[in-house]
């Protein structure tokens, strides 16, 4: 395959994970109740565990290696504030969406990355972010589907299609970084560090809370299990 073409194709496939994901947690049933209960949290604390893995083992090491120590702390701090911003607008609205922002922060400069790094001869770091965008995005698309489906002003019969919609995101910020952030190295260094800043505010915000349940110890080793999960990944590709 074409460099192009491997991009569009794995940008689809870490992709359609998402709808898989709503999809899960759209049919998951499961008794008694607190197994259940217990289950969702898990999943949850799994999701953050491997958002916590993008950001040591992907998002970091690659986006300071073209900026110095100074432009990439701000882009991190700069990340952490907007979407502090962000979030406090959707606590204002009651919509909440932290997992939704949480799983896009994500995926969209993860795809860009991954076609930069096909134009620019990295395969191997291409194929692992594409293990790591699909191996985050099921979790995160179940979370977020739960979150959405637990809101007030949400269409519960817009989520599935919406996150169908969300699948061709990945293509295009692939094709996006293939041909034009691979030109511009400091630019996927200051997104992916933006990202960063914007993952670790909402995993420590929202996703974390959300994960703890009282006199149960299965949701905290969740978010051991994906961080561990990434760290495979990233051992078994590069």
């Amino acid at each position: 395959m074409t460099g192009v073409l491997e991009v569009i194709v794995l940008t689809t496939l870490a992709g359609i994970t998402i709808p898989i994901g709503g999809f899960l947690a759209n049919i998951e049933r499961i008794r008694p109740r607190w197994l259940e209960q217990e289950f969702r949290h898990s999943i949850i604390a799994f999701g953050g565990g491997v958002l916590l893995a993008a950001v040591a083992l992907v998002l970091v090491p690659v986006g300071i290696e073209e900026l110095n120590p100074l432009t990439a702390s701000a882009s991190i701090l700069c990340g952490g504030v907007c979407f502090m911003a962000i979030d406090r607008i959707l606590a204002t609205h009651r919509n909440s969406a932290s997992q939704l922002i949480a799983m896009l922060l994500d995926f969209v400069p993860e795809s860009m990355a991954l076609g930069a790094s096909f134009s620019n001869g990295g395969e191997s770091v291409g194929l692992l972010l594409a293990i790591l965008i699909g191996l985050q995005n099921l979790p995160e698309g179940f979370n977020a589907y739960r979150e959405l489906k637990g809101s007030a002003t949400m269409n519960t019969h817009l989520i599935l299609p919406g996150f169908c919609l969300l699948v061709f995101l990945g293509p295009l910020a692939g094709l996006t970084g293939y041909y034009v952030l691979s030109l511009i190295p400091f630019m996927i260094g200051f997104i992916m560090l933006f990202a960063s800043g914007g993952i670790l505010y909402l995993t420590f915000q929202d996703i974390a809370p959300q994960a703890k349940l009282e006199h149960r110890w299965a949701p905290a080793l969740g978010a051991v299990l994906g961080f561990v999960f990434g760290l495979i990944a990233q051992m078994v590709v590069a």
